[in-house]
């Protein structure tokens, strides 16, 4: 099952939506928008990305433009400023298993969705 992050205000999260429903797969949809994640959400989809707190943030948002840029926060301070203000996080992440990406550009669903339909491939041949 795919699991994305989606803003459906978003060109890009949308046609990476539109991308994972090509794949006839289950698609769970995370209007993060609407139902903030938590601070243990974040971090564990942080660990999944790979990347810091920082690096999830939107640096061309008005919210960060005006309230945070040039201001130095720890990792936990990003998750709980994460956490409480969902615009500022960059979309759309799409998870798959233990893996996930943001998809900016939305090209880089394929690199999910090449490498499951490899694994299926792989574990098809494996059961011939």
């Amino acid at each position: 099952m795919y699991k994305i992050y989606h803003n459906h205000r978003c060109k890009v999260s949308r046609s990476v939506l539109e991308q994972l429903k090509l794949t006839n797969q289950p698609i769970e949809i995370i209007d993060y928008m609407t139902k903030k994640l938590s601070e243990e959400e974040l971090r564990k989809l942080l660990i999944e990305l790979h990347i810091t707190p920082l690096e999830l943030v939107r640096k061309n948002e008005d919210l960060f433009k005006k309230e945070y840029k040039g201001k130095t926060f720890s990792n936990e301070e990003w998750v709980h400023i994460l956490s409480q203000n969902p615009r500022l996080i960059e979309r759309p992440i799409v998870q798959k298993g233990y893996k996930a990406i943001v998809c900016r550009p939305a090209e880089l669903v394929n690199q999910l969705i090449t490498v499951n339909s490899e694994q299926l491939t792989v574990n098809s041949a494996k059961r011939d």
